[in-house]
């Protein structure tokens, strides 16, 4: 008998041997039928997957392959592989697949059906990709962790929740176009502890009873009605709540307190009023309060002073008016506060706010306070990020601003602000953001701005400065590496602003390359995510149409009353990728030493530039924006322009003695009459503006002139000439007028002695082309 079961037992081992080598040569098959598919769709950048050896005997040593004890398949990692198309339709056949993960490629389509029938997964994440249509992954009812964040799926998610929900802990579908009632969706969902909605257009009421969960975020969503008592119960053990974003309402229940683990607390952008629970206080470990935009009362619970970790505390846009709370400046633990859009009047130094010992960041911008800039904020030895933009300062910008050493944000735009901008600014090396914007600042700009060498973000648009651009602003940002090191040091998410692009949308020229994108429609998500990658040295992307660019800062000083040469030195500066100099006096040439920055976008419009047009501007193959318009340039277009493929805004209207012929193919043929308005030596005849009929131009222009042909052609084209002459003119000393009657009220003499010299040298270029019998022909008229 032993001999029987010992046959039996020996049987049993060799058909499970049997079955298991018949499985993992199954799951192999799969693989390799998985690896076909995806070099089929993917035909020049693969993953690792593309060096998985069908010659091996088994897949488990294949990179993003993991088995079990018994050989089958077991997970599957093809995250960052490259991938580009729709989902393989054969993963079901891994029948031992308990963990996929597709995430960060570039798949599209819709979820096959066989996905559905992955019933073992216990782990799947289908993040940051292109997958669209119906979240449906109802069969999937073994599933712990959930993560299909970043995608394009759409509709609701009744029909996968709560059914996939009896072991699921992580579920994360935010940043998607999902939609529909969340009222109790999950209340039945008992192993929930980490949940993310946020970012897409989820309505109804937040669930009731959050007893179980660890982290809750919803933001940016339709959710709306008020929060009960009930939905913090007793025994909470939230985290983590993040709600801002949508329209809720009512006052906050003290019962918040019952969070004792809270350590963020997020209900920005919403509806609630009434006071601040003082519940609040009663959490020790509360590190982030972001109450912003929402109408509180202006009555701070004195219960705030025992948040001793509380370092982060945004109540911006609240609509207090008054003085600021005197509260904030006993907050002795926070490093950042934010306190922009409340109608403050006054209290910046009464409240004790400049003498938290802590301090970095301070946000008081879009305010109503007025009178002289607080030179107490010579104190804050800590400070990094000072915004007072947007309120009603005057007087000068006090010279001790130029002993903040720490300084890296300085933001005092639109204000209005008087006097010079100081030399002690060039104190601040580690000074990355200056925004000077839309004030009253006169005088010359300090040659000592040379000396923020990590200066990159540089902004003295809409002032009154003059003089020349001095030469050692060619040191300006330079080397701001060792700042960027240290804020990438930084494991926090660096931020200036919360609501809504605030900080940006002041910083950003938008309209020009890699600021297209930026505008009202991007998510607080977003806006965060383009401060800190500024801040941290990251730069801003562009759209990589052929050559992806990467923007790391930009020089502004449109709308003032700069004057003289630009200087060639300005070349070295290699970091910056804008340079807009227009609505200004500036003179002289074009230098060519400006091809060797790396621009994306060169502005130099409504000057008196004059000279040709550099050839080595066609060596700027990361151009996008040229604009050269109402200028004196002379000659032809260089050929060299034709080179710019990324160029999609041109102009180089009111230049009038702009010559020549605009090519019919290449680059510059793609850009229309309104690139070229006002240049009447300039011909426009290129193929590709509308239809043309040679015999219909040649009957016109032997009509009538069968007798004097080329005289009369000589005379239309001198009227043409000098009627878009003095159209361009009286367009150019009005913007010019305006100037001089803003800035320097310059006598009437003096603007003739402008328009004199704009006309001596329209002669002087016109007689060095004196071989034209067209230009011949204009000499004579103007009787140079």
């Amino acid at each position: 008998m032993s001999r029987l079961q010992h046959l039996l037992k020996l049987m049993c081992s060799v058909l499970i041997l049997a079955e298991l080598i018949r499985g993992n040569n199954d799951d192999m098959e799969v693989l390799i039928e998985l690896k076909k598919f995806l070099q089929a769709h993917n035909q020049i950048n693969r993953g690792a997957y593309d060096g998985w050896l069908e010659s091996e005997a088994s897949p488990c040593n294949w990179q993003g392959v993991g088995c079990d004890a018994g050989g089958r398949v077991s997970s599957l990692d093809l995250s960052s592989s490259r991938i580009f198309g729709p989902i393989f339709g054969n993963f079901s056949s891994l029948t031992g697949l308990d963990r996929l993960d597709l995430s960060a490629n570039s798949i599209t389509g819709e979820l096959p059906d066989d996905l559905n029938r992955c019933v073992g997964l216990k782990q799947l994440n289908l993040s940051h990709n292109l997958i669209c249509g119906a979240l449906n992954i109802s069969s999937l009812t073994s599933l712990k962790t959930l993560d299909v964040s970043q995608n394009r799926f759409e509709g609701g998610i009744s029909m996968s929740f709560p059914a996939t929900c009896d072991k699921l802990t992580t579920l994360n579908i935010s940043s998607n176009n999902l939609r529909g009632s969340i009222t109790g969706l999950f209340d039945n969902c008992s192993s929930l502890r980490y949940v993310d909605l946020s970012l897409n257009r989820f309505a109804g009421q937040v669930s009731q009873g959050m007893d179980g969960l660890v982290q809750f975020n919803a933001a940016e969503n339709d959710l709306t009605g008020n929060i009960s008592l009930s939905m913090f119960p007793e025994g909470c053990k939230l985290q983590f709540l993040d709600l801002s974003g949508n329209h809720l309402f009512g006052n906050l229940p003290n019962s918040i307190a019952n969070c004792s683990g809270l350590t963020y607390l997020s209900l920005w952008g919403n509806g609630f009023d009434g006071k601040i629970p003082p519940g609040i206080g009663t959490i020790p470990g509360l590190e982030k309060l972001i109450l912003g935009s929402n109408n509180f009362s202006r009555e701070m619970p004195l219960e705030l002073m025992n948040c001793i970790a509380l370092n982060y505390l945004d109540i911006s846009g609240n609509n207090f008016g008054g003085e600021v709370q005197g509260l904030f400046g006993k907050l002795t633990s926070l490093t950042n506060l934010k306190l922009h859009s409340n109608k403050y009047t006054d209290g910046i130094v009464s409240s004790g706010i400049l003498r938290l010992p802590k301090l970095t960041m301070l946000d008081l911008s879009l305010n109503w306070f007025t009178g002289e800039l607080p030179t107490e904020v010579s104190s804050m030895t800590s400070i990094k990020y000072l915004v007072l933009a947007q309120n009603n300062f005057y007087g000068e910008i006090p010279p001790v601003y130029g002993q903040l050493v720490q300084l890296q944000v300085l933001d005092l735009s639109y204000n209005n602000l008087s006097g010079g901008v100081p030399a002690d600014i060039g104190n601040l090396s580690s000074l990355l953001v200056l925004m000077l914007a839309g004030n009253q600042l006169s005088g010359e700009i300090p040659r000592e701005i040379g000396n923020c060498t990590s200066l990159l973000w540089l902004n003295l648009a809409g002032n009154k400065l003059s003089g020349q651009i001095p030469p050692e602003i060619a040191g300006t940002g330079s080397n701001p590496t060792p700042t960027f090191v240290r804020n990438q040091k930084d494991a926090v998410q660096l931020e200036i602003g919360t609501k809504k692009c605030l900080s940006v949308m002041r910083w950003i020229p938008i309209g020009y390359p890699g600021f297209n994108y930026v505008d009202s429609e991007m998510s607080l998500k977003d806006c965060r995510d383009l401060e800190d990658r500024i801040l941290k040295g990251y730069g801003i992307v562009t759209p990589p149409y052929v050559q992806p660019c990467i923007i790391l800062g930009y020089v502004r000083f449109s709308r003032n009353l700069l004057s003289g040469h630009i200087p060639p030195m300005i070349s070295a500066m290699r970091n910056f990728h804008l340079l807009l100099l227009d609505d200004n006096l500036l003179s002289g040439v074009l230098p060519s030493e400006i091809c060797q920055m790396p621009l994306v976008a060169l502005n130099v419009s409504r000057n008196v530039i004059s000279g040709v047009i550099p050839f080595e501007i066609g060596r700027m193959i990361l151009l996008e924006t040229l604009d050269l318009s109402f200028n004196n340039f002379s000659s032809g277009l260089p050929p060299s322009l034709n080179l710019l493929f990324k160029l999609n805004k041109f102009n180089v209207s009111y230049n009038p003695l702009l010559s020549g012929n605009v090519p019919s193919t290449g680059q510059l043929s793609t850009f229309d009459e309104q690139s070229f308005l006002g240049d009447p030596i300039l011909s426009l005849r290129f193929a590709d503006y509308g239809p043309h009929s040679e015999s219909n131009e040649d009957e016109l222009s032997s009509e009538g002139t069968e007798d004097h042909p080329a005289k009369e052609e000589t005379m239309v084209s001198v009227i043409a000439f000098i009627v878009f002459f003095f159209a361009t003119i009286v367009i150019r000393e009005y913007h010019n007028l305006m100037y001089v009657y803003l800035g320097y009220k310059t006598q009437m003499c003096q603007y003739e002695d402008l328009w004199r010299y704009v006309t001596l040298e329209l002669c002087n270029q016109v007689k060095k082309n004196s071989e034209s019998s067209v230009k011949g022909h204009v000499v004579q008229v103007l009787n140079c």
